[in-house]
Order: C-alpha cells, then sequence, then structure tokens
C-alpha cells in the first residue's frame, strides 16, 4: 500500500511525501526510523497514478543505473540500508521504487540483501541474486555489483546495436507486405475484371494471373477468417514456445537462419564468458556457476550442451574437457579455457574471451543493415514482378489476338 505523509524532520522543517509500506503502523514505524516525525498519513486510492494503467516495466537500463549507483555508494563507505534509501528516493520508475522499498524493508529487518532480492524474480535475475550472496559472503559486495553493473551494460549494449540495425530492414519489409496486401485486395480484383471484360467470360486466363486472381478472392472473402487463424495460430505459438520443448524447437531454428545464426552464437558465446568470469571471479564454484550461467543465456540449446557439461565437472573433468566436443561453442573457446584453468587464470582468460566476441558482435551487427538491405530490395523487386507479370500476362495475349 502506499501512504502520503506529511512529518517534521530532526531540523524542524514540514516536509511532505509518499511511501511504500503493507500497514499505517509499518508506515509510521519506517518514519520515525529515517528520522520523521509523522503528522499526517493518508493511504492513496488504489485508481491513483500507473495502477489505473498497469504496472510499468521496469527497464534494462534502470536497473543497470540502480546496481552501478549502489555499487558506488557502498564502494564510498555509505551503508547498504541508507543505500537503498537513497536510490528509492531518486528512482522515477514507481515500480522500481516499489520493489527497492520492498527490499530495503527486508533488510532493515535483518535478511540478507540476496535473500531479499529473491523475492522480486521479475527484476532481479537468478545470476544477479548469486552473484550478491557470493558478494555478502566474500564482503566484496561493491566490487560484484560493478561486474554485474558492466554485464548489464554490455548486454544494453549489444541489444541496442541489433535493435538499430534490424530497425530499416523490418521497417521495409512492413511496407513492401502492406503495399502487396493492397494490390492484391485493391489493384487486382478491378484488373481481373477488366481483363475478362476484354477478353470475355470465357477466355482462359494464365497460370500466373488465374493464381493471383484467385487469392486475391480469397483474401477478400476471408478476411475474418485469416485474422482470427492468426490471432488464435499466434497465441497457442507463443505459449508453445514459453514451453521447453517449444523454446529447444525455437532455438534450434534460429541457429539455422544464415547470418542470424552466427550472431546468435557468438552474442551467447560472449555472455558465457562474461558472465562464467564473474561468478567464478566471486568465489561460486564451477558446478553452480555453469548451472546459473546456462538458464542466463537465453538459449536452450547452448544451455542443454551446458548442463551436460556440469555433469562430466561433477565426474572429475575439467570444464575444458566436454566443451571441446561441444556442437555450437568453438574450438578456440574450450582451448583458451584450458589455458586457464592450467594457469588458475579462468576469469581472466573467459573476460578475454567476452571482449573478442563483442567485438565480433559489433562488427557483424553494424555490416548488418548493409547485408539485410539488397535482400529486402530482392524480395519487394520479386513480390512487384510476380504482380506485373500477371498483369502483363493477358494484357499482352490480347494484343496478340487483335
Amino acid at each position: 500500500m502506499k501512504f502520503t505523509y506529511t512529518a517534521i524532520d530532526k531540523t524542524g522543517k514540514r516536509t511532505t511525501g509518499a511511501i511504500e509500506s503493507s500497514s499505517e503502523a509499518a508506515a509510521n514505524e519506517s518514519l520515525k526510523n529515517k528520522g520523521l516525525r509523522p503528522l499526517s498519513l493518508k493511504k492513496q486510492s488504489g485508481l491513483a497514478g500507473g495502477a489505473l494503467f498497469g504496472k510499468k516495466k521496469v527497464k534494462l537500463k534502470e536497473t543497470m543505473i540502480f546496481t552501478r549507483q549502489l555499487a558506488t555508494m557502498i564502494n564510498a563507505g555509505v551503508p547498504l540500508v541508507r543505500s537503498l534509501n537513497t536510490l528509492q528516493s531518486q528512482t522515477e520508475n514507481a515500480t522500481l521504487k516499489r520493489h527497492i522499498t520492498e527490499v530495503c524493508k527486508d533488510v532493515e529487518g535483518g535478511i540478507a540483501f540476496a535473500d531479499a532480492l529473491e523475492k522480486h524474480p521479475s527484476i532481479f535475475s537468478p545470476i544477479y541474486i548469486n552473484m550478491v550472496r557470493a558478494g555478502e559472503a566474500g564482503g566484496i559486495l561493491d566490487d560484484i555489483l560493478g561486474k554485474l553493473a558492466t554485464q548489464q551494460e554490455k548486454d544494453a549494449h549489444i541489444r541496442a546495436k541489433f535493435k538499430g540495425a534490424m530497425t530499416y530492414p523490418v521497417i521495409l519489409l512492413s511496407i513492401t507486405f502492406l503495399v502487396f496486401l493492397g494490390l492484391m485486395v485493391v489493384v487486382m480484383p478491378k484488373l481481373g475484371q477488366i481483363i475478362k471484360e476484354l477478353a470475355g467470360p470465357d477466355a482462359t486466363m494464365p497460370a500466373t494471373t488465374q493464381a493471383m486472381l484467385n487469392f486475391s478472392s480469397f483474401l477478400i472473402h476471408n478476411w475474418l477468417l485469416i485474422i482470427i487463424v492468426v490471432g488464435v495460430g499466434s497465441f497457442f505459438l507463443r505459449r508453445y514456445i514459453k514451453t521447453p520443448k517449444g523454446r529447444r524447437a525455437k532455438d534450434k531454428f534460429l541457429m539455422k537462419i544464415p547470418v542470424l545464426n552466427g550472431i546468435i552464437k557468438k552474442v551467447a558465446i560472449a555472455r558465457f564468458a562474461r558472465i562464467f568470469a564473474s561468478l567464478m571471479g566471486a568465489g561460486v564454484n564451477v558446478v553452480d556457476s555453469i548451472h546459473i550461467t546456462a538458464k542466463a543465456l537465453g538459449n536452450a540449446v547452448i544451455e542443454d550442451e551446458l548442463m551436460d557439461a556440469s555433469k562430466a565437472v561433477v565426474n572429475g573433468q575439467q570444464l575444458s574437457v566436454p566443451l571441446s566436443n561441444s556442437q555450437v561453442l568453438p574450438q578456440i573457446v574450450s582451448q583458451m579455457l584450458a589455458v586457464g584453468e592450467e594457469t588458475g587464470q579462468t576469469d581472466v582468460i573467459l573476460l578475454k574471451i567476452a571482449d573478442f566476441y563483442e567485438e565480433e558482435v559489433d562488427v557483424v551487427v553494424d555490416s548488418l543493415s548493409s547485408i539485410l538491405e539488397p535482400i529486402m530490395i530482392v524480395v519487394m523487386g520479386g513480390m512487384v514482378g510476380v504482380v506485373a507479370i500477371s498483369v502483363i500476362g493477358p494484357i499482352s495475349k490480347l494484343s496478340s489476338q487483335l
């Protein structure tokens, strides 16, 4: 619940604000703990603010900024609870503010920071929680939070570059689809009628023209059925993709698409190397690091390989041995990992691998637009060409008969 309050601070100054708490009594207690003497406390209406329009999503950038600022404050010697209170008051996103407030209350109540974060899986991922837990255990929370912020920055950078590279091709493809749909629904029926009037009702159309006219007629007479089928199909497809079997099928399909498969592999390798290095550097054991990393990659195919590799590690093998037989990860990864295992610098070697593949991703994504543009032009030309042939074919036949 959210309460608005008017209170007197330690200097005697009147102050107003809002606070989230489980009850009015708990809100009063929280204000007193902050050194405020409450004068009035009112519960906000359930329809106020973002609740009327639904919860506002917390973006990766907002979590990244929170993590970086928290790392800086703890490194400067500011206590954790005070740091969380400060960041909560500065956060503009109402959803993130609420989650930080609840985390802060739990930490004030004596709960470990990692356990408090674990109650908010929609905001903090398993890797985030496990790294914080390792940082608390080793007394290096500020260092771990800094590594987490760096990881989030890298992820955000790759996502932004990929979205930027895909924007133009997606717009071009959408326009092509809409133009083709317009030609099928508006232009083709009129052209078909004109051709039949000139050639007569018994005239035989070229196969291409007849196919286009049939397709146009199908779209016009069954548009509602098509929308329903596409909507229902999309709904069940999304549900299927969320299942373990569906995720594997989707990831296997994506990894067979030319150009895209190379980007997916490079992003996964860079993420694997950076996350695994961070966990190892934080003191998390190898098997737990593999499990956490596998689930954080977002690729079921590579996740399966890593989970199989963890079984070999449990049986006494070095991680580089099972990874040398990987169908996805290149040999250079297992070879460099073997060097790291021999020298005791696994995390350092993995960070170098991450830097290398992140640069590779940047190069590929930068060239993605130039690769996709000619493909889109060929697709557009092909679609327009089919329509043109369907129109010119019967007209040419009519001209030869005249």
